[in-house]
């Protein structure tokens, strides 16, 4: 895991230089930085967001129950499939990190890639209900 200043996202590969990100519903991840600490204060941890292995991290957008929403970031616009199960890996990097995940969505959310671009560190994120094709 990297954490970059830029990366390219298309619709064939999802975030460059990321083997899992072939179109579909997992193709990009996206973790919120406020529900990773939580989940890390509730541990009394103080672990790297990319111990979570998703793609992008925001913050101050909370990812709850948006399942069919749309979040953009620059040219970029993600369609969100749904929530990211946290998996037996978690536990791996600390014990209860996978159950601490689980409520409000901590886990993030998985999308797939609706319009291609370059994102960057720092660049507001929204999400949106609706796609609509002038955004």
């Amino acid at each position: 895991m990297k954490v970059l200043k830029e990366a390219t996202v298309s619709l064939a590969s999802g975030v460059e230089n990321d083997f899992r990100g072939r179109p579909g519903d997992r193709q990009v991840t996206v973790l919120s930085r406020e529900s990773w600490d939580e989940a890390c204060a509730q541990l009394c941890v103080n672990l790297h967001w990319t111990t979570r292995r998703a793609n992008l991290l925001i913050e101050e957008v909370s990812l709850v129950n948006t399942t069919g929403h749309y979040l953009q970031t620059g040219d970029v616009i993600l369609e969100i499939t749904g929530e990211t199960k946290p998996c037996a890996r978690m536990d791996e990097a600390m014990k209860g990190l996978k159950d601490a995940l689980v409520p409000y969505w901590k886990g993030g959310v998985t999308c797939r890639v609706i319009k291609e671009g370059k994102i960057y560190l720092g660049k507001e994120v929204t999400i949106k209900k609706n796609f609509h094709k002038e955004i």
